[in-house]
């Protein structure tokens, strides 16, 4: 005799939307301040004009301090899920990106002195980032207890997070409201972003495709092992109609979960791809693209948007568009040798970049017009987006399932390892400009 349940279907693709969702929120605090530079580097001014922005170095720390805690507490993550159930960690720390952004908000109307600012903007910045990397880990590990699309769905969802950001600050941009003002607005929108990305989040258990496959990962469908004869172990069965149904027949040794070593032996070389393709990208962005002038400075037209579309709205769109083409093919394969060569071969984004239009720079510039700046940042983005998405998909895939939620937080560490080396060789490249 053997028990099956059938796999329901995602209605009206409610879950899917939630995990695109719950991937946008992932990103948001990183993305809205990366694309609020300006707006940072202006309140680091002492009465406008009189203090060099530059003493501060804001992109170079914004970028390490965000990922030093990223790398730190997503290692973290990588056991605190076995004494902290995935809904205390997601839900906890949702609730203080939420007020933590309150809080940034807020700043926006107090005045302070750049010194103090400073020191309290880097203090924001690592605890969202800390909470964020406990998140972030913890949701990849959902995510890899869904189908594989389901992944694709949560990485767009990512990408997504830096057009939502970038349309933010371009709005803000355009309105004709004074620049306290519009920062006010700016910061209100990812409150509310995050606060729908917490409710998304209570909502998802509570639905029927969401359930089959959370209770599957852990033991919790309707089955008798003892019912289960040895030979049947692994069978897949179809029902009447073109249902499928899935048979579940894993024996107690199954049910346990492979050590964080054992994991890690079979998904290193997709740990070692998201670890170079972030180095890469986090080496020269935004600390170097965000010194990129545009060779029309003189008009007052394009200049105040130059950073905000050829930057952040290309960098954004095509990275995301990059992590959805995945979705309709994935080449090179897992298993090929081809796939960790396209990811190193990403290293020459860093001299191009750099030998574009960057601001006091003593490189020579060979690509001084705005459109070979975006042509770069296009291929750039498009590779980064792509390469991270095949990495973050096919680790999964490599492990059983009841170690999915292991292999998505080693990930989500490789991941963080990657930014933090990247960061770090920002200032090693910003010393070269």
């Amino acid at each position: 005799m053997v028990l099956h349940k059938s796999i329901p279907a995602d209605r009206g693709c409610a879950v899917a939307v939630i995990i695109f969702i719950l991937g946008l929120g992932t990103l948001l605090p990183w993305n809205f301040f990366i694309t609020a530079t300006q707006y940072f580097n202006g309140r680091l001014k002492v009465n406008g004009t009189s203090e060099n922005t530059d003493d501060y170095h804001y992109d170079n720390w914004m970028t390490l301090v965000s990922q030093l805690p990223l790398l730190l507490f997503t290692l973290l993550n990588s056991f605190l899920y076995q004494w902290v159930t995935e809904r205390v960690r997601i839900a906890v720390s949702m609730t203080s990106i939420l007020l933590l952004f309150v809080l940034t908000a807020c700043l926006v109307k107090v005045p302070m002195a750049p010194k103090s600012f400073f020191s309290v903007t880097m203090a924001t910045i690592w605890f969202i980032n800390m909470f964020g990397a406990v998140l972030q880990g913890s949701l990849f590990g959902l995510v890899g207890l869904l189908p594989p699309r389901y992944s694709t769905l949560f990485m767009s969802g990512q990408g997504l997070a830096g057009i939502f950001s970038a349309l933010a600050m371009l709005l803000s941009i355009f309105s004709n409201a004074d620049k306290e003002t519009a920062a006010l607005g700016y910061f209100i929108t990812p409150c509310v972003a995050t606060l729908l990305t917490l409710l998304c989040y209570l909502i998802l258990p509570h639905l029927e495709f969401a359930q089959f496959y959370l209770k599957k990962s852990h033991g919790q469908l309707e089955t008798t092992n003892e019912l289960i004869k040895p030979a049947e172990k692994g069978a897949l069965y179809k029902v009447s109609g073109m249902e499928k149904s899935l048979v579940v027949m894993e024996n107690a040794d199954s049910q346990r979960r492979s050590s964080v070593q054992a994991v890690f032996k079979k998904i290193w070389v997709m740990a070692l791809c998201v670890t170079s393709v972030l180095a890469v990208t986090l080496s020269v962005f935004p600390a170097v693209t965000v010194k990129v002038k545009t060779i029309f400075k003189e008009s007052k037209d394009w200049e105040p948007y130059f950073l905000c579309v050829c930057c952040f709205i290309v960098f954004n769109v095509m990275d995301l568009i990059g992590r959805s083409a995945t979705s309709l093919a994935q080449w090179p394969s897992k298993e090929s040798r081809w796939f960790p060569v396209l990811v190193l071969s990403r290293v020459v984004f860093v001299p191009l970049v750099m030998l574009c239009n960057v601001e006091h720079s003593r490189l020579p510039v060979l690509f001084s017009h705005d459109v070979a700046f975006v042509c770069i940042m296009t291929l750039f983005a498009l590779s980064n987006g792509y390469c991270i998405c095949l990495c973050m998909t096919y680790a999964p895939q490599l492990v059983r399932s009841k170690d999915c939620e292991t292999a998505g937080a080693l990930m989500t560490f490789f991941l963080a390892l990657g930014l933090s080396v990247g960061a770090a060789c920002s200032f090693l490249l910003g010393a070269l400009l």
